[in-house]
C-alpha cells in the first residue's frame, strides 16, 4: 500500500518534474556548458576553457562599471521600496472601512511592475516635456532633465521599482498580523511612547517579513532589465546602463552567447554569495518567535 501510494504521489507530480528538467535544469546546465565555449548562434560551440571568464574579470571594460551602476541602483530601490511597503502596510493594519479595498489599489502596480508599457509610460511623464515637468511649470519652476542628465536619471529610473511595493506590502501586512496585541498593551501599561514601540516591538516581531523581503527585492534588483532598456537604453553616457542591459548586448547585440552565459554566471555567483553572507548574518538581527 505504501508503494502504491509513493508511485501515485510521484505520478501526480510528474508533470512539474517534466517541467523543471525541460525548462529549468537543461537550460542551465546548457548555459553553464556554454559559458566555457566561443558560441555564437552561427557556429559549433567550441570550448575555450576559462577564456570567457578571464575576459569578463580582466579585460571588459564595460563589466565592472555596470556592475557599479547596478550596485548604486540595488542600494537605492531596495531600501526605497522596503520603506514604502513597511509604511503603507502599517496604514493598511488598521480597523477602517473599505481596507480590502485599499490593499487592492496598493497592490495593483505590483501587478503592472516595471513592464513595457509602464516603462513607456514612465518615459513619457518624465521627458524634459513630460507630465511631471508640465506640472513643474505650472507652479514656476524650471524643467528637470530627470532622464536626460546623469545625476537624475538612475534615481528616476527607480522610482519605477519602488513604486510596485504591493508585493512586500502584502508579507508585512501578514507578518504585522501576527504580532500579538498584548506585546503593544504591556508597553502602553509601561508608558511606551509609539515610536519607542516600533523599535522595541515592531521592527523585531517583523525582522522575519524584513529579512525575507530584503532578500527577494536584493535578487529581483540586480536582475532588472526592462525599465533600463526602455526608458533611458543605458544612457545618458551609461549612467543607467545596468548589468543586465550588458549581458543582454552581448547576447543578442554581439551574438556572443558563450560570453553572455558567462556574464549570467558570474552575476548568479555574485548574488549566491552575496545571499548567503545575508542568511550567516541573519541571526544577529533576525527574530524568530518560538
Amino acid at each position: 500500500m505504501n508503494k502504491k501510494r509513493i508511485s501515485e504521489g510521484y505520478l501526480y507530480i510528474l508533470p512539474w518534474i517534466i517541467g523543471f528538467l525541460v525548462f529549468g535544469a537543461f537550460p542551465l546546465g546548457t548555459s553553464l556548458y556554454y559559458s566555457f565555449t566561443n558560441f555564437s548562434m552561427f557556429n559549433r560551440p567550441k570550448f575555450v576553457g576559462f577564456a570567457n571568464y578571464v575576459q569578463l574579470l580582466t579585460k571588459d571594460r564595460e563589466v565592472w562599471p555596470s556592475m557599479w551602476v547596478t550596485f548604486k541602483y540595488v542600494m537605492m530601490a531596495v531600501p526605497m521600496k522596503l520603506i514604502s511597503a513597511l509604511f503603507f502596510a502599517m496604514l493598511l493594519n488598521r480597523k477602517i472601512k473599505f481596507i480590502n479595498v485599499f490593499t487592492t489599489i496598493y497592490y495593483l502596480p505590483s501587478i503592472l511592475g516595471a513592464s513595457v508599457s509602464i516603462s513607456i509610460l514612465w518615459r513619457f511623464m518624465f521627458s524634459l516635456h513630460g507630465l511631471v515637468n508640465n506640472i513643474l511649470s505650472k507652479i514656476h519652476f524650471q524643467p528637470i532633465p530627470f532622464l536626460e542628465d546623469p545625476r537624475y536619471a538612475l534615481f528616476t529610473l527607480t522610482l519605477l521599482v519602488v513604486w510596485s511595493f504591493g508585493s512586500s506590502m502584502v508579507i508585512f501586512l501578514a507578518g504585522l498580523k501576527q504580532i500579538p496585541r498584548e506585546l503593544y498593551e504591556a508597553a502602553r501599561v509601561d508608558g511606551s511612547s509609539r515610536v519607542r514601540e516600533f523599535f522595541s516591538i515592531t521592527l523585531p516581531m517583523l525582522s522575519p517579513s524584513i529579512f525575507f523581503n530584503l532578500i527577494m527585492q536584493l535578487i529581483n534588483s540586480f536582475q532588472s532589465f526592462t525599465g533600463a532598456w526602455v526608458i533611458t537604453h543605458g544612457g545618458p553616457v551609461k549612467s543607467t546602463y545596468l548589468f543586465m542591459m550588458k549581458l543582454y548586448d552581448e547576447a543578442f547585440g554581439n551574438f556572443k552567447m558563450g560570453y553572455a552565459s558567462a556574464l549570467s554566471w558570474f552575476l548568479f555567483v555574485f548574488i549566491f554569495i552575496g545571499t548567503f553572507l545575508l542568511f550567516k548574518k541573519s541571526n544577529k538581527f533576525v527574530y524568530y518567535q518560538e
